[in-house]
């Protein structure tokens, strides 16, 4: 059951996680909406006031322990303590991205492309720690209240965690390590209740990945016809594709045994082996 719950959600202000809030609070939870991007937050909280429930924003960066913990702080007096924890922080990023799927030698001497060997581990290293370190931190500081009482985290990985996807080296890296994490939280935190998931969205057009799912006219870019090409439903993924296992995941009653779990949403991408 929801109803009466405390959810936390990271990266509330994005355009999965704010239909994740959204849901939830048209269920009954009081959502926590947390974002670095406080006017997104913000927009998220007041859209579910709007319809009668419960929010409170607030400003979090989730590569900040003591910024998070001074928030579960005000969380724990605004709403209660935390019940449901979401970790929707992430995303990929340009500088952590080569331009071509593939090497090519003449690279190398083309100062207008980005190979392998230009990637910077500062780069790398940020984009791990925004995925990973993002997810560890929320959760180390939120699961503490849960330690006594029980709870449910639901992580985001990526279909890339499967099988990497080109380009994005570290972000697939990143989000492998976040399924591996699932796992081991799960049992983990199995005497004591908590319950450890994550979804795998497929393809979403979403703010992050637009520009590279559509060219300027609209029209879908040819990485969008390869994705589609191996995608059994033909379409990409919409939104509310993802709520219905969000609520399956929160809800204990529906999912009381189920931790550990990695779930694909993915229009059976997964699925297919291509022929």
């Amino acid at each position: 059951m929801i109803k009466g719950k405390v959810a936390v959600i990271t990266g509330g202000g994005g355009v999965l996680c704010s239909a994740f809030a959204k849901e939830l609070a048209s269920k009954g939870a009081k959502v926590a909406v947390l974002d670095l991007r406080i006017e997104a937050a913000k927009a998220v909280s007041d859209s579910i006031r709007k319809e009668g429930g419960v929010s409170f924003y607030y400003k979090a960066d989730v590569l900040d322990k003591a910024n998070i913990e001074a928030v579960r702080e005000k969380i724990n007096k605004d709403l209660g303590m935390c019940d449901i924890l979401i970790n929707g922080a992430g995303g990929n990023s340009p500088k952590a991205t080569t331009t071509y799927e593939t090497f090519d030698t003449a690279h190398l001497h083309d100062k207008d492309i980005t190979t392998f060997f230009d990637l910077d581990p500062k780069n790398i290293n940020n984009l791990f720690q925004l995925n990973f370190t993002g997810t560890f931190i929320p959760t180390q500081v939120f699961a503490k209240d849960m330690a006594t009482r029980g709870g449910t985290i639901l992580n985001i990985s990526s279909m890339s965690a499967y099988s990497p996807m080109t380009k994005v080296m570290a972000y697939s890296a990143a989000k492998a390590a976040i399924s591996n994490f699932t796992m081991w939280l799960a049992v983990h935190f199995a005497p004591s209740n908590i319950r450890v998931n994550a979804m795998t969205p497929g393809f979403f057009d979403t703010n992050q990945n637009h520009a590279l799912l559509f060219n300027s006219d609209n029209t879908p870019t040819q990485r969008t016809k390869k994705i589609l090409s191996q995608t059994p439903l033909n379409r990409l993924g919409e939104v509310k594709d993802l709520l219905g296992t969000l609520i399956y995941l929160c809800d204990d009653e529906m999912s009381g045994f189920v931790t550990g779990a990695v779930i694909p949403v993915d229009g059976g991408f997964l699925a297919y082996s291509g022929v």
